[in-house]
């Protein structure tokens, strides 16, 4: 019997899209989506499907099939953003000052779809399938700290999406290699030497160190290096003793950020050592990045997604996005693809008025199901 999963998915629109306005009318900052996790819960009790809760708020849910085959996994992240929502929409936050603002609602609802599909062809279903609803994408940590939790135990390849603003509802996006950007924080302490105004031939001006140090570390190669944060000085006749800068390093793979994090230390010691000053610099990896770096995985689902959507629906992303995501701890772990759906919005990521078209839920739920039932049948990928 043939499974047609984009048909299935369709007919469960409305459920579907009344999931989808539960999730966003009660948006939670992460690590603290206990209303999410429970309505998650709810849900996969009335499918059948086994979970349990780990980390407070992530849950681990499985659906097992009954013939032989691998095991796979689809990952959802479940997070809010503290923005205040102005969509206007009649299922609109209810939490003050919260909106899903990245689309999680829609990924929420999405990975439950392709669970209700999948448990309603457990007869059929190769292997089994591993839901990983996960907390705190946003703030970061959330996608390791479940790894480290041992949530990847027997699970053979992980698969993800997010809703992408540039593509049409209905619409696929796949990409090769680079996807989205590693990420890290950084802070850096000058510490000079403070007097009055006056003599500042006396003292060391962390302020004038500082201003050496932006434009060298501006130039460093290989990604992006922003400063968002400046804070330096009392008042205004007395030299600054102390200056501290907040910033971010973007780049793609893991060893490239760490050449840009070492080069931002070395930079800032040498200009700060010139003027007799001292430096600190406080760098934390963030994001890992996503890099889709298993050709024959993506290229399979590529054609998987060409063959449940149609040619002219399905997309070849050609250029990397500077932006992060920490699902690529999962493909880092273990291996798998991470894709895009098409929001059909035309509104950008994290704005107060972001809303996907419904019809993105219809499309997460058909590409995750054909998806990993059709890897979970291959044997030579």
């Amino acid at each position: 019997m043939s499974i047609n999963f984009l048909e299935e998915a369709r007919a469960l629109k409305p459920e579907l899209a009344e999931m989808r306005k539960a999730f966003h009318r009660i948006p939670e900052i992460g690590n603290n989506e206990f209303k999410t996790a429970e309505l998650i819960e709810h849900y996969l009790d009335t499918m059948n499907v086994q979970h349990r809760r780990i980390l407070g708020t992530a849950i681990i849910a499985r659906v097992d099939g009954k013939l032989n085959g691998k095991n796979s996994a689809v990952r959802s992240d479940i997070d809010a953003l503290p923005i205040t929502e102005a969509t206007g929409c009649d299922f609109a936050s209810e939490n003050p000052g919260m909106m899903h603002a990245c689309g999680h609602d829609v990924h929420i609802t999405g990975a439950l779809g392709a669970a209700m599909i999948l448990s309603r062809h457990r007869d059929e279903l190769p292997g089994s399938v591993t839901f990983l609803f996960q907390p705190d994408e946003e703030g970061g940590g959330g996608a390791q700290r479940m790894i480290d939790s041992g949530c990847l135990e027997g699970v053979d390849a992980v698969f993800g999406c997010h809703v992408d603003p540039l593509l049409k509802a209905g619409h696929v996006g796949i990409k090769y290699g680079d996807f989205y950007a590693a990420s890290a924080t950084w802070k850096i302490t000058v510490i000079g030497k403070s007097v009055h105004g006056a003599q500042r031939d006396k003292g060391i001006d962390s302020i004038e160190v500082s201003a050496h140090i932006i434009p060298e570390i501006l130039k460093i190669p290989g990604g992006v290096v922003s400063i968002g944060v400046i804070n330096a000085g009392t008042v205004n006749n007395i030299v600054a003793g102390k200056s501290e800068m907040f910033g971010i390093i973007r780049t793609y793979g893991f060893e490239k950020r760490a050449e840009m994090c070492r080069e931002l230390d070395k930079v800032c010691q040498e200009i700060s050592s010139k003027f007799g000053a001292e430096c600190r610099c406080e760098i934390t990896d963030s994001c890992a990045g996503v890099i889709n770096d298993n050709d024959k995985i993506t290229s399979f689902l590529e054609k998987n997604a060409r063959s449940v959507f149609g040619d002219e629906k399905v997309h070849v992303i050609e250029k990397p996005l500077f932006i992060s995501e920490d699902f690529g701890c999962f493909i880092r772990a273990k291996t798998g693809c991470f894709y895009h759906i098409g929001a059909g919005c035309e509104i950008p990521l994290h704005s107060n008025n972001f809303l996907p078209d419904p019809d993105a839920i219809v499309t997460a739920a058909a590409m995750h199901s054909s998806s990993v039932f059709a890897y979970n049948n291959q044997k030579e990928i």
